[in-house]
């Protein structure tokens, strides 16, 4: 497949010097923008998807007139936070 090449952008002159500095070595400028479109377009993807499940969950639940008290989903979230602070205070 071919390649092909974006419209180039204009940036002010602190975007473009903070982008060099942010660079590693032996990347180009060109190679930093590819990695952070392509990271965007998967962030995107993915939130994409997360709002569709969710939707469709809401769906499904009014449907089936089942809903989880807030309460109860704070209070199971509340544990698993408690239970990794345990474990990660264990590790340490």
């Amino acid at each position: 497949m071919k390649t092909s090449t974006l419209p180039a952008i204009r940036v002010n002159p602190e975007l473009r010097e903070a982008a060099e500095r942010a660079l590693r070595p032996n990347e180009t400028l060109s190679k930093l923008m590819e990695t952070a479109l392509e990271n965007t377009i998967a962030q995107r993807a993915a939130d994409d998807e997360f709002v569709a499940r969710a939707l469709r969950s809401s769906q499904s639940a009014r449907q089936a007139n089942q809903y989880i008290p807030a309460a109860e989903v704070l209070s199971k979230l509340d544990g698993l936070i408690s239970a990794a602070q345990k474990k990660k205070n264990a590790v340490v």
